[in-house]
């Protein structure tokens, strides 16, 4: 019952960990997760957003969470919905081209429409006003958060642009996106 919570865990979160444990091993795996997050759409949260999740919180790097790990990704996603569902201004259930382009703006990126179009392309469903639902959006943020943070590491005089061997860039991309 969620009465037995352990210390700092939320009882929801606890009720929801031992309901998301479909095995019953104190440990929640990313095909466990898959199963328990959901779109607007009803659609299950994507296997690439849900290992990114799964690797942020897995502090023993054994590719699963525990009821702590679970309790603060639940935390993570709500703080991430809240953020989506102000970018939906239309409550669409999703972002189109034109909110994914103000949510970048807002948050601070100086991309252009050229790029929030690619990532319509190789992250929306294919419909004639592809958008993207929540898990998408998630791990199009983690990733450019991500991928931003590499490359202020190497843009020291923050001028906006970098000087990169091959295999440094590659580096750059293993270390933050596997």
């Amino acid at each position: 019952p969620a009465g037995n919570a352990p210390p700092g865990v939320d009882p929801e979160a606890f009720s929801w960990f031992q309901a998301v444990d479909a095995d019953r091993s104190g440990y929640i795996s990313v095909k466990e997760l898959k199963q328990a997050l959901v779109n607007s759409n009803w659609s299950t949260f994507n296997d690439e957003t849900c290992l990114l999740m799964i690797n942020m919180f897995d502090k023993t790097r054994s590719g699963r969470i525990d009821v702590y790990g679970f309790s603060a990704l639940l935390s993570f996603i709500q703080q991430w919905k809240n953020l989506f569902q102000q970018y939906d201004r239309d409550r669409s259930g999703s972002i189109s081209f034109s909110e994914l382009q103000q949510a970048f703006s807002q948050m601070g990126y100086n991309l252009s429409p050229q790029f929030s179009q690619l990532l319509l392309a190789r992250y929306a469903q294919r419909s004639s006003n592809p958008s993207i639902q929540l898990d998408r959006f998630i791990q199009i943020c983690m990733q450019l958060q991500s991928t931003t943070d590499a490359f202020r590491e190497k843009d020291t005089g923050l001028v906006g642009n970098v000087r990169l061997s091959y295999e440094d860039f590659l580096t750059m991309v293993v270390t933050r996106m596997m």
